[in-house]
């Protein structure tokens, strides 16, 4: 099977609180072919455990993590755009993270890893961008946490983008979010394999990602949603005292099950915590109250869901208020979708229609 990750280099790239990486990479995939002009590029940040792999390149691959949404004929239309995804700096999944081997010690870095913020994930990814001779991309397109990284993309970088999809994310944290996130982090380090980062695939802090994942689950989806799928009248007897009674709670058991070993506990707390750092509001002008003055966007599409709990609609709407009066045409739709935060993965012919509509419209 042919690979479609490319690796970009990382030399003495210099972190947003101090610290610098010297020999590390970004793993990327592309779709899509780039045009003479150059000017048909979209990227796309990820969320917090997503990967490069946005979909799959050929009939032999597997599917990726928005299968529905990218390649041919599709909402973002690989025959007409040149599509790039990254796996975020700090992650486990390609590119440059705490579990990397550190050139200095050639053991993992662990928390010798610098400080990680969303600011540094949107830099190492334009960078790399940059690096295929792209000056200006066409779209910015960020669910989530890449979200968040899209507002930190623009803002360090004005004129980086035509235009931006910006999906189930805000200017910053609410202290619900912050608080979920904290106590997924609390969970992991407090595992006693978690063992001050010293942990082995032996010794792995199960528990504590079971947890973590859990928590999270109960903020990326809904309770009406739950409601509807896991009615009473399915309730079975335990095996054991205290055993798993109830659907939801095998719901949540599989889902934590199946997350255990698919992501590196310390970067996931690594990532967590930048989440709960970005504020949007930093990056204020002088007396000026809006952050996206002097942003160079022609239009934007904000998106959200009626029932995400994690980023509620009042986030979108301040962050489609704020760009509108940047001087940003944008459009904001907030969709009546069950699914919570994750209505974005799920919600398949509501967000592809609207995402086709919008790229169709600035193409």
């Amino acid at each position: 099977m042919a690979s479609h990750l490319n690796l970009y280099k990382l030399n003495h790239f210099s972190m947003r609180h101090g610290g610098e990486l010297n020999g590390a990479i970004l793993a990327y995939e592309t779709w899509g072919q780039l045009n003479t002009n150059k000017d048909n590029a979209i990227l796309i940040l990820t969320g917090l455990s997503a990967d490069s792999h946005a979909a799959c390149h050929d009939q032999h691959d597997t599917a990726g993590w928005w299968e529905y949404m990218l390649g041919a004929d599709k909402a973002i239309d690989s025959n007409k755009w040149f599509v790039i995804c990254a796996s975020s700096l700090g992650s486990c999944k390609g590119s440059t993270g705490p579990c990397s081997t550190s050139p200095q010690t050639n053991l993992p870095y662990k928390f010798t890893f610098p400080d990680l913020t969303l600011e540094d994930i949107a830099n190492s990814s334009f960078a790399m961008v940059q690096s295929l001779g792209i000056e200006k991309l066409a779209c910015i397109i960020g669910p989530s946490m890449g979200g968040m990284t899209a507002l930190a993309l623009i803002l360090q970088h004005p004129n980086a983008s035509r235009h931006m999809i910006n999906i189930a994310s805000g200017c910053h944290s609410e202290p619900f979010s912050t608080a979920i996130r904290s106590l997924q982090r609390e969970a992991i380090l407090k595992d006693v394999n978690f063992n001050n980062g010293n942990y082995s695939s032996d010794q792995w802090p199960t528990e504590g990602m079971k947890q973590a994942r859990k928590l999270g689950m109960l903020s990326y989806r809904s309770a009406q949603e739950w409601k509807e799928r896991f009615p009473r009248s399915l309730r079975q007897r335990p095996h054991k005292p205290f055993g798993i009674e109830f659907p939801v709670e095998g719901y949540l058991e599989h889902h934590a099950e199946k997350f255990v070993h698919q992501f590196d506990p310390i970067s996931y707390i690594y990532l967590s915590r930048a989440m709960d750092w970005f504020d949007a509001y930093d990056y204020k002008h002088n007396s000026e109250i809006n952050p996206f003055i002097g942003v160079e966007l022609e239009s934007a599409l904000i998106m959200g869901a009626q029932s995400d709990i994690l980023f509620p609609q009042a986030q979108q709407q301040e962050m489609a208020g704020l760009l509108n009066a940047a001087g940003c045409q944008t459009q904001l739709n907030i969709t009546d979708s069950i699914q919570g935060h994750d209505s974005f993965l799920v919600d398949m012919e509501t967000y592809s229609a609207i995402i086709r509509n919008y790229l169709d419209e600035i193409k």
